[in-house]
């Protein structure tokens, strides 16, 4: 953690601010903080946020940090994301409009689901299982955007790339919208990191949709149980070593209920930190670490962040 000005000083000096004004209008606003926009509630400042409505905007604000080498960050629904009680420098972009669309079709056996990269996981797997789509239940409850979800790969028994038929980017050095070939490992891709998601299609088998919509909504139910979805936290916070998992080894390494701040190791599911309220980004960054040390001393096993800590972290 650093308490360096440097750190805290925009980099946008006043012809960045009014060229952005310029491309986005109303849409980009300055000095924003990025708390409410994430699932734990915690985020310091962006020096600017930006609402971009369309793939034309979008490359317009890649080639302009093409030309000024500033650094951005996308940031989708927030839901697997510590973001530092310094925010972040540079541009923070959140994707809305044509980039929220969804469009699911049958095509004879086939379920077909086109997804703007911001559409949310809940709107895509609802719409998919009503038109029948075979697996689509391991992937509901994900909290997360469509971009986001594959990016990370997220899923259950079967996973986001299990269902991707093509993926189109775009970025600072090709910013048109391009298709690209994606590999799929756990929890990460082999997207390249300055490749912005622009949209997706995936595809299913199709089989009843009856049967479909009950399976999803009995693991809907079983997710509800199980995990503190009424808090706000970011989901599972490490990643499920090999042949274990890791909320398993959390609670018999005895951190169920341990506090740091705002912030608590669930009691419900030992994965899970919450927000209790008023909890800085410090606060879980410590437990993050906490936990991770016991698991680390009592069973030899070296806990991997499943969520992404961004930003600056300040004492």
């Amino acid at each position: 953690m650093i308490a360096a000005d440097d750190a805290l000083r925009s980099l946008l000096d006043e012809n960045d601010r009014k060229k952005l004004s310029s491309i986005c209008g109303n849409r980009v606003r300055f000095d924003e903080p990025l708390g409410p926009y994430t699932s734990w509630k915690i985020g310091g400042p962006a020096d600017a946020w930006i609402e971009i409505e369309t793939q034309a905007q979008l490359a317009e604000i890649m080639r302009l940090c093409a030309r000024r080498k500033l650094p951005w960050f996308v940031l989708g629904s927030g839901s697997n994301l510590l973001i530092g009680d310094g925010g972040i420098r540079g541009l923070v972009l959140r994707l809305a409009g044509e980039f929220a669309t969804i469009e699911v079709s049958e095509d004879g056996a086939r379920v077909i689901a086109h997804a703007g990269a911001s559409a949310a996981m809940s709107m895509l797997t609802a719409k998919a299982a009503s038109a029948g789509a075979i697996g689509i239940s391991s992937l509901a409850g994900i909290p997360g955007s469509v971009g986001g979800s594959l990016r990370m790969n997220a899923g259950t028994d079967r996973e986001m790339g299990d269902f991707v038929s093509e993926v189109w980017v775009q970025s600072p050095a090709k910013p048109q919208a391009h298709p690209v070939s994606v590999q799929y490992y756990y929890r990460h891709t082999s997207l390249a990191r300055d490749a912005i998601v622009s949209r997706v299609t995936l595809t299913f088998e199709r089989g009843d949709a009856h049967a479909v919509r009950s399976e999803m909504q009995s693991r809907l139910v079983r997710r509800k149980r199980t995990q503190p979805v009424a808090l706000p936290n970011a989901g599972s916070c490490f990643r499920n070593p090999p042949d274990d998992k890791a909320a398993r080894l959390i609670e018999a390494a005895g951190a169920k209920g341990w506090r740091e701040g705002g912030a608590e190791v669930s009691p419900l599911h030992a994965n899970f930190i919450n927000n209790l309220g008023g909890a800085a980004a410090k606060d879980v960054a410590a437990l993050l670490a906490r936990v991770r040390r016991a698991v680390s001393e009592k069973f030899g096993v070296d806990l991997q962040l499943e969520v992404h800590l961004v930003g600056v972290f300040i004492e």
